[in-house]
């Protein structure tokens, strides 16, 4: 049960074709994302949940230019990153400028600039940089995919400690095309990366555990991983541990600790803790019975792809007016399902 998410970055699991465990576990990016400066006059909107941070950059000069890119102000990150590539032959100011470049952020947007930057700086051994180019052949970037040179940035990364990288690294050995199907290796990787506090690993870890591949099957194991991506709101994580705590597996039964926890991530957009929060509700298990509501979340979730008989047939048993009324609340939720697919 994966429910799929809109993301604003490529997942490496769709790049790769990759089914085995989430489709959704997201890539991060070599630097946490700027919150969008508010225009005047209007309140600043609420900061949109971010990547992993990448490590801080080092040297004050470098801290300037990364706090002005984390502030939006681009022109000013960009002048300083190049003085300090320039004067200093600093890697992580060169990592920066080829973010700029590759996003087009203060300056045109321009692959074959944003890779230089980035080569200049994987040759002085900054891991973002090796992350950020193996992202670029992937994705067929200023020049054709290439999974093999892939495999080995993220595999110079990931020695380098880098947590994404060897996640990604642990995905392709799952996948077995470029490498022979290796699980216990992939865990091997994940491990390294969840102890990092990759909440996506985390939860490839706890997938391996639950089913016994690469790793001794331990469910318990498994559900102290999903409660830890829990914590960081990894919703994918929230979804399964959810699932667990109201089946009592590796963790005492809790209906409605789960309940709670569907709730959530049902109101976060995931399909599948729209689908169990509408049978808790059509059945006032771990939360008190609700038909309407439970007739708007399966709406909701069915518009994203999680459709139910069961509650079908629950909802042919409603009145007109407690449809009607469910109908109408269930109507973002889908016009937002739709604007997404658009």
């Amino acid at each position: 049960m994966k429910p799929a998410r809109p993301a604003r970055h490529a997942t490496l699991a769709a790049l790769v074709g990759a089914a085995c465990l989430a489709g959704s576990m997201t890539i991060s990016t070599v630097w946490a994302q700027p919150a969008p400066r508010p225009k005047p006059g209007t309140p600043p909107a609420a900061a949109p949940a971010a990547p992993a941070p990448a490590p801080k950059p080092g040297g004050p000069e470098v801290d300037e230019a990364y706090g002005a890119y984390q502030r939006g102000y681009y022109l000013t990150a960009f002048a300083v990153a190049t003085r300090r590539a320039r004067d200093n032959n600093d890697a992580k100011a060169m990592t920066l400028l080829g973010e700029l470049y590759a996003d087009g952020l203060g300056v045109g947007k321009n692959d074959k600039q944003a890779e230089n930057w980035y080569k200049l700086a994987a040759d002085r051994g900054d891991r973002n940089a090796m992350f950020a180019l193996a992202m670029f052949r992937f994705q067929a970037r200023n020049g054709p995919a290439d999974r093999e040179a892939a495999a080995k940035w993220f595999a110079s990364a990931a020695k380098l400690g880098h947590a994404p990288s060897a996640y990604n690294l642990g995905l392709l050995y799952l996948e077995g095309q470029q490498f022979p199907q290796d699980y216990k290796r992939a865990a091997e990787l994940f491990r390294s990366a969840a102890n990092a506090g990759n909440t996506e690993a985390q939860y490839a870890l706890a997938t391996l555990h639950k089913e016994g591949r690469g790793v001794p099957k331990d469910v318990n194991e498994a559900a102290k991983l999903l409660s830890a991506a829990t914590l960081a709101d990894n919703l994918d994580a929230l979804v399964e541990y959810a699932i667990m705590t109201f089946n009592g597996e590796g963790v005492p039964k809790n209906e409605a600790a789960a309940a709670a926890l569907f709730l959530k991530g049902a109101r976060r957009g995931s399909p599948i803790a729209q689908n169990r929060l509408a049978r808790i509700l059509s059945a006032g298990r771990g939360m008190k019975e609700d038909p309407v509501e439970a007739l708007k979340w399966h709406l909701a979730a069915k518009a994203g792809g999680a459709g139910d008989t069961f509650l079908d047939t629950f909802a042919g048993k409603l009145t007109a007016q407690q449809r009607t009324a469910a109908e109408k609340a269930a109507k973002p939720w889908i016009d937002a399902v739709k604007a997404q697919r658009s």
